[in-house]
């Protein structure tokens, strides 16, 4: 009921109208994980205003790809799902994420004119979760961990972004996303209390592997190589800067609360996330700034 009383239209809700300076500081330069690198500082103004349009189409390219993923995997959950109200959810969801590809694609070629490939570790998550024909490990994948990163990461753009229509279209996404996060918690929140401990393995495995690569996803590899830096010394400036710190450990603030409510925060998932510094989320009420954001 809340999917189809929510549905919106990016066409006639967003103001498509506004005037975006692509080269301007949509986020803050000062929240820039590159700056004290050796070859940023010898950019004139010029290039830096071309490296932060170039920083927020990467960005904005991988939250299209990762719609594009889910516009996927919604409408196998339609087939896949074994019960007739999923079946009814799933169909809204397809739309949703139909309708957020569309934007975001539309943002960026109208007001960035600027879309980067997919990032080669999203890639292998989304792979992972499409090609399994599972539909828990659908759930796994897109409702719990994906769609829970998505949360923090518009979350985080949302507070800092500069440009109205930018924060308008995640508004409105955010609230869809919230929505779905909550649908997968509900539908999961029992199945996993009597698997046979060799199925459940197989979930663990999964959860480690895509919080491991998605650790792994924001370290500026594509950004090096379209301005000819170094890899290696990109990604060692990026993953030692505070805000990439900050944001990479706020990424998972989702992802471990919900994991604990599905009974897969097991010994051994506890010991992973503890290497990776997220075990700290288990209990982060994500509820509660939703409600604060006004999504819920």
């Amino acid at each position: 009921e809340k999917a189809k009383r929510d549905q919106w239209n990016g066409t006639t809700q967003l103001a498509w109208d506004t005037n975006v300076d692509p080269e301007s500081e949509i986020i803050p330069q000062a929240i820039n994980p590159l700056s004290g690198y050796g070859p940023y500082q010898k950019l004139d103004e010029k290039e830096r205003a071309r490296l932060r349009h170039g920083q927020i189409a990467l960005q904005l390219s991988q939250f299209l790809h990762g719609e594009q993923g889910a516009l996927i995997v919604a409408s196998q959950l339609v087939g896949g799902v074994p019960w007739m109200d999923a079946k009814y959810y799933a169909g809204t969801q397809t739309m949703d994420e139909a309708r957020h590809v569309e934007v975001f694609s539309r943002y960026l070629h109208e007001k960035l004119e600027w879309e980067w490939p997919i990032n080669e570790s999203l890639k292998a998550l989304l792979d992972a979760t499409i090609k399994d024909s599972r539909w828990d490990f659908k759930y796994l994948g897109m409702q719990i961990i994906i769609e829970g990163l998505a949360m923090a990461a518009f979350g985080n753009l949302y507070q800092i972004a500069q440009e109205p229509l930018l924060k308008e279209l995640l508004k409105y996404v955010m609230k869809d996303e919230s929505r779905h996060v909550a649908f997968g918690v509900l539908s999961l929140r029992d199945h996993y209390q009597d698997m046979p401990a060799n199925e459940l393995g197989d979930r663990e495995d999964f959860i480690i592997y895509a919080c491991e690569l998605m650790r792994n996803r924001l370290v500026g590899d594509q950004l090096a190589d379209a301005m000819g830096w170094n890899r290696k010394e990109v990604q060692e400036v990026v993953m030692s800067s505070a805000p990439a710190q900050m944001f990479r450990k706020m990424l998972f603030m989702r992802i471990v609360p919900n994991l604990k409510k599905l009974g897969l925060l097991t010994p051994r998932v506890r010991e992973s996330f503890d290497k990776l510094g997220i075990l700290q989320f288990e209990d982060f009420d994500a509820e509660a700034v939703d409600r604060q954001l006004g999504f819920l």
